[in-house]
């Protein structure tokens, strides 16, 4: 009789944990796309196995064009960009928009928006402490600072700082172009890419009040007509990295105590035959901190992928990985840094890629979410 309760208790136990690590493979993706037909929600939500790739349809929700996303420390909400320039009483604006997020069911729910103080916002970012969010307005150069409620509702701009100048390249650099609001690790630096006045703009950031202040080192410069637009930090903390669209330049630094950067290295993110037109986009270093991915529109359509000596932060070409589709815009690691997944704006679906994370390169895997126009990708933990 021991023994048979001994035997049931060891089977229940296996089954418990083998339940257990099942779970805790499975991650929430939140995608979000341009919104063009009737038929396009905005946010999606899927279910995706870290160990496998496998990938299930969970739950959607409508907003418009909610091409950039950013989730709370907590991943208890989400935020979006309304990538519009809508006309209201007062001015011509864009949005943010608040949801609630269950991981129980996957679902979101719209809690508000507000006024992303400026046209056609792009970026959107949340500080550690969950209480302010960052816009980065695209047409109108400006970035914003909203307050966040307990609630996670938003409260309206407190703050609008907007940017002057201009640059060389006729068409894309007349006037300033907010690309995104990167928020430093230690909470305390603001770095906001502006394509159109070839800067990377450093603000001091106050977390008590939400102010925006002028840093240190108030900017870097970049080459003319680089058009700076993606950024970011070694897991290690002491170097940035900055995607120059308009030439696939990724720009090195090295980061100092007071947020300010140190020039370090230029190199190339595209494949080293191109001679096409270019758009680079997006820049992510992987987990382990080995190796940097940049992603390349224009007719290229592929993946940079170099090695990071973590010494000196300097980059070394490794090669190039066609995305498998068009016009590669936001692509992300799997929190396990097993896979790396590739948002193909022009050809409406997210490929999903194996990565070595001995030599970083990727091999497809055949496996691919479909979605209209997908641009953003980011994870909330299921359990």
């Amino acid at each position: 009789m021991i023994r048979s309760i001994l035997v049931l208790f060891i089977l229940s136990l296996n089954l418990n944990l083998s339940l257990f690590s099942q779970k805790s493979t499975d991650k929430y993706l939140i995608i979000g796309t341009y919104t063009s037909g009737a038929n396009d929600d905005g946010i999606y939500v899927y279910k995706f196995n870290t160990e496998t790739g496998d990938n299930s349809f969970v739950s959607s929700i409508k907003t418009s064009n909610p091409s950039f996303l950013a989730i709370s420390a907590n991943q208890k909400y989400v935020y979006a960009v309304n990538e519009t320039a809508d006309t209201t009483r007062f001015t011509v604006t864009g949005y943010i928009a608040a949801f609630a997020f269950n991981k129980a069911s996957g679902t979101l729910s719209f809690l508000n928006k507000q006024e992303s103080g400026g046209k056609h916002p792009c970026y959107v970012a949340i500080d550690k402490s969950g209480k302010w969010v960052f816009a980065g307005n695209y047409s109108s150069g400006s970035v914003a600072v909203l307050p966040v409620k307990p609630n996670g509702m938003l409260d309206s701009a407190k703050q609008v700082i907007q940017h002057e100048g201009s640059s060389v390249v006729e068409g894309r650099q007349e006037e300033p172009h907010v690309h995104a609001t990167f928020l430093s690790p230690d909470n305390k630096t603001l770095y906001v890419p502006d394509l159109g006045i070839d800067k990377l703009m450093i603000y001091k950031f106050d977390n008590r009040s939400g102010n925006l202040s002028e840093g240190n080192m108030p900017f870097m410069i970049t080459e003319p007509g680089a058009g700076p637009r993606h950024f970011d930090i070694h897991p290690n903390g002491k170097y940035a990295y900055l995607m120059q669209e308009l030439t696939g330049i990724v720009s090195v630094y090295r980061i100092l105590k007071d947020g300010s950067l140190e020039s370090i290295q230029d190199i190339s993110g595209l494949p080293r035959e191109y001679i096409g037109p270019v758009g680079s986009a997006d820049i992510h270093v992987s987990p382990d901190g080995k190796f940097l991915y940049c992603s390349n529109r224009g007719e290229s359509n592929t993946l940079g992928i170099l090695q990071v000596d973590p010494k000196t932060g300097w980059l070394t070409w490794v090669g190039d990985q066609s995305t498998m589709g068009k016009t590669p815009r936001n692509f992300n690691f799997d929190p396990t840094g097993n896979f790396l997944l590739v948002a193909n704006q022009n050809s409406n679906d997210i490929v999903i890629f194996k990565r070595d994370k001995q030599t970083g390169l990727l091999e497809d895997t055949g496996k691919r979410i479909s979605v209209s126009k997908p641009v953003c990708l980011k994870w909330i933990n299921v359990e």
